[in-house]
């Protein structure tokens, strides 16, 4: 009993009503040093192979010698192909495909996206397995145009030799789907997603055609990037691309595979994120990471084979970089091991890791080692939600409530304090807080109202023709500016009280918390970055800082000023101006029209976590620390 009254007045202490801002600070700074402990050794494991059937680089591969010479007339032939226009290029292509007596077909789509038209045709061939019961299939593909706008002469030279290559042996056990997308990003995804769609759904819920030709389910695909000019080049390295749209991963071993058979069978050094001069060093580990989590939470598409991993299709990307003595007979030899590893899969590939971090081709981290960093972000702003729902109930005596403690109270041994009136010291009995009624009604409508009204900068940034993205994003801008000052002013002329506000913010970050911690498990990059971001949405209030009406209407708007710099379209512009690719900070189509490109045609949802998870949390602290500041203006 003396445990739980002790308790009881601990938990009614008014000291605990000021730990939820520096227990929300503690959250944020050791997860952000928990994210710079992960390179460490003793945060991070060594990859191995999980799937045992794989059996990686313990076949001998026999690609070479006379291959060398088709690969050659294949690359002249793509070579006058690449002069050619689309219908006969295609068209060409499938004919290279049907003399090396694969099955074909041709599969055109067309994207409509901010007043502009992505469209090309796909060209793809189907070899069937001699030992194959068409119920399981692979994917080789060689993108005409690679991520980087380059012709694929080589790439696409090699696929084919690859293909005839395949053609002529008894082993496989599944079928090889041959695929050249028109480009890099659009095509496969056009592809993959016709793939696994009826002929009518290909047709009415996506501009792409369907498919004449299939196969079984997709074990695995691999996509070749060897865009060295037309006559080729040797290379240094490879660069295992692997990132797929929404921060989505292939099975861990897919990727081991990969560096098992360049490293330990050809020689070939294997690099991530183009890192080639990587040296295991801290701080190459911790840059690796680093690009990892701004791929991921991009959420876009790297290369061909990002389209795939949300259909639970593994797939990765070789990318040829460096000048070095490896040839496109190396190349040949890895994707031979490679599809033969795939080849030995008894079942799809799951014993593996989907959620991990890499800092190098060796070496990762486990989701159970990298996931906290996220949730004690994200848990800062459920801390500082529960501080103001406890905040929002109390009901703080008056003075003529605060009356000295009586000679009975004192021998009883009542709990005491010392409270000053007037100059004077006496001593009081804690008092029993009151607990006041809370009004939900208005707090949730406009939490819930704010991120509906989130749908609007949405479906202006992604719906608006490209030459006209820049003038929405200012018009979002006018609106993420005006619409909170005029909540505010409404609102507090219509009677809103202190209150009020503070359960206003409590649901918000309490929603936000929720959310972020929930996408955290399937997007962590995004999660982490989306909530260090909004990490100073913990520390927004709406109380008068000083009794003087003029200091607080200053004080209110420096602050108002500095909390629009973590608004999303400040960001948005200071993102532009990293990132350096437009003709100045506020040259933003191109940036704004990737973002509607993934949105429309990739399905990326980071979009969506901006303007309608993100924009309305800020929004409604921007609502908060103006509601303080239209009282100041009132009273004074």
């Amino acid at each position: 009993m003396a445990l739980s009254t002790r308790l009881l007045t601990i938990r009614k202490s008014p000291v605990l009503l000021k730990l939820p801002p520096y227990l929300s600070a503690l959250c944020i700074l050791v997860g952000v040093a928990w994210l710079f402990l992960l390179p460490l050794n003793d945060y991070s494991r060594q990859t191995y192979i999980s799937e045992n059937a794989i059996l990686p680089g313990q076949v001998h591969t026999y690609f070479g010698g006379s291959e060398h010479n088709v690969f050659r007339a294949y690359r002249q032939e793509v070579y006058h192909l690449s002069h050619q226009n689309e219908a006969d290029r295609n068209a060409g292509l499938e004919r290279i495909l049907k003399e090396i007596g694969l099955k074909t077909a041709q599969q055109p789509y067309h994207y409509k996206v901010a007043g502009e038209d992505i469209e090309g045709t796909n060209v793809y061939g189907l070899l069937q397995g001699p030992r194959a019961d068409a119920t399981e299939a692979m994917v080789l593909m060689a993108a005409w145009t690679n991520f980087d706008g380059e012709t694929n002469w080589s790439g696409v030279a090699l696929a084919l030799t690859m293909a005839r290559y395949f053609k002529r042996w008894s082993i496989w056990s599944k079928d090889i789907l041959v695929l050249i997308p028109a480009d890099s990003t659009y095509g496969s995804e056009a592809w993959v997603s016709a793939y696994h769609s009826t002929a009518t759904e290909a047709t009415s819920t996506r501009n792409v055609s369907a498919l004449p030709i299939k196969a079984g389910a997709l074990q695995g695909a691999v996509a070749i990037d060897y865009a060295v000019g037309p006559w080729g080049r040797r290379f240094d390295k490879l660069d295992i691309q692997y990132d797929g749209i929404n921060g989505a991963l292939p099975n861990l071993d897919l990727l081991n595979t990969a560096v098992s058979v360049a490293s330990g069978q050809l020689g070939i050094g294997c690099t991530l994120h183009g890192m080639v001069k990587h040296k295991d060093s801290y701080r190459d580990r911790l840059e690796t990471l680093g690009h990892g989590l701004a791929t991921q939470a991009a959420g876009h598409a790297t290369g061909p084979h990002s389209p795939f991993m949300p259909y639970h299709v593994d797939a990765i990307t070789l990318k040829t970089v460096g000048d070095g003595w490896h040839d496109e007979m190396s190349l040949g030899r890895a994707t031979e091991s490679m599809f033969r590893s795939i080849n030995n899969l008894l079942e799809h590939l799951h014993q593996s890791f989907f959620f991990y971090i890499l800092l190098n081709a060796n070496r990762f981290v486990s989701i159970g080692n990298y996931l906290p960093a996220a949730m004690l972000v994200a848990g800062s702003f459920s801390i500082t939600a529960l501080g103001l729902w406890v905040e929002s109930g109390r009901a703080v005596p008056s003075k003529k409530e605060v009356k000295p403690a009586s000679t009975d109270e004192k021998k009883k041994g009542a709990d005491l304090k010392v409270v000053r009136q007037g100059g004077d010291v006496a001593l009081v009995p804690v008092y029993e807080e009151k607990v006041v009624e809370r009004k939900l009604s208005v707090p949730a409508l406009v939490v819930l109202g704010m991120h509906l009204a989130g749908i609007v900068p949405l479906y202006l940034l992604n719906n608006t023709h490209k030459d006209y993205l820049p003038f929405a994003l200012l018009g979002t801008m006018l609106l993420t500016l005006l619409l909170p000052f005029a909540l505010a002013k409404t609102l507090i002329s219509q009677g809103l009280t202190v209150k009020e506000i503070q359960i206003t913010q409590c649901l918000s970050l309490l929603l936000l918390g929720a959310t972020l911690s929930t996408l955290a498990t399937l997007n962590f990059s995004l999660a982490f970055v989306i909530s260090l971001v909004c990490s100073g949405l913990c520390f927004v209030r709406s109380r008068p800082r000083s009794t003087n009406s003029a200091v607080n209407i200053a004080v209110g708007t420096i602050t108002a000023l500095l909390h629009s710099t973590t608004s999303p379209p400040v960001v948005i512009y200071g993102l532009n101006w990293y990132l350096a690719k437009g003709e100045g900070w506020y040259d933003v189509k191109w940036l704004l029209y990737e973002m509607a490109k993934g949105w429309a045609a990739q399905d990326v949802y980071t979009s969506f976590v901006i303007w309608v998870i993100w924009w309305p949390a800020w929004a409604i602290s921007e609502f908060v620390l103006l509601s303080g500041f239209v009282r100041s203006v009132e009273q004074a």
